[in-house]
């Protein structure tokens, strides 16, 4: 269902893996165990299920939202929580998807929680998410520079961002540890730019040279011109547009395997 959520924006392919992975990295810089790493991972990956409520009409919006558009954007995370209500693995993912938008100032939503009540995953996916939404491409801007948008994170610490975990990741950040996820729909794949609609092109990593990719903001057809395994491979325009069939959401049921797959063994492996 997350998936879905991603796959009716255009300019946000690869958000969730990119944040899941962003939030690796900052757990174990910070000393977090395997198995708090890799709940926190998984809640990463399902921060935005909320959205699934979001109407396409404001979710897919390429102007700034009103103040009554921002107010419905901001009912996800408490819609979020309660889709994940009964599930038996819901503790792993609830205060990331609950509370990702909290600040340690008060300032967040939805409940405007403070400093160390706001939870743990929720201030790492927060400061994930926010970096992720930064250097993303929308239909109103480019995507913000990683350096740029380090120190936009620099200068909020303490205010919007947890002030430990934040210079854990701006450590990562100097390091050129984030440079290979960001722009990315998974790892070594970045995104394809439309010739029209800028980096909204995800290849996923089973696709075969000649298979199509599409645009799902025009619609425009590409076609994979070398494998993945050539590198660089790139994608070449058809010249067509895709049917309603072809821009149907549809799950990366792969990547989520290889995703589940690896957080259980990082999970698993921390209690052996």
């Amino acid at each position: 269902m997350a998936w879905v959520v991603e796959a009716r924006d255009p300019y946000t392919g690869g958000h969730l893996w990119r944040v899941s992975r962003y939030a690796a990295l900052l757990c174990e810089r910070a000393g977090t165990s395997l198995a708090v790493c890799a709940r926190v991972s998984v809640g990463a990956f399902l921060h935005d299920l909320g959205k699934v409520g979001i109407p396409d009409a404001i979710l897919r919006k390429p102007t700034a939202l009103s103040d009554d558009e921002h107010a419905v954007i901001q009912t996800h995370p408490e819609l979020g929580d309660r889709l994940l209500a009964g599930h038996p693995l819901a503790h792993w993912a609830r205060d990331a998807v609950r509370c990702h938008h909290e600040r340690p100032d008060g300032q967040g939503y939805p409940h405007g929680l403070v400093g160390d009540a706001v939870p743990h995953a929720a201030r790492v996916v927060g400061i994930c998410d926010a970096f992720d939404a930064m250097t993303s491409t929308r239909p109103y801007r480019a995507a913000m520079p990683v350096p740029q948008a380090l120190d936009r994170i620099a200068g909020a610490l303490g205010r919007q961002f947890d002030a430990p975990l934040g210079r854990h990741f701006l450590a990562l950040g100097a390091e050129g540890l984030l440079d290979h996820i960001a722009g990315h729909s998974d790892d070594g794949i970045p995104l394809q730019r439309c010739m029209t609609c800028g980096p909204t092109l995800v290849v996923r990593r089973e696709q075969s040279v000649g298979e199509s990719v599409f645009c799902r903001n025009c619609g425009g057809e590409y076609r994979l011109d070398r494998s993945l395994d050539e590198r660089p491979y790139r994608v070449e325009p058809s010249g067509r547009q895709g049917q309603a069939k072809d821009l149907a959401p549809v799950a990366d049921t792969a990547l989520i395997q290889r995703f589940i797959r690896d957080t259980a063994v990082a999970a698993l492996s921390s209690s052996a």
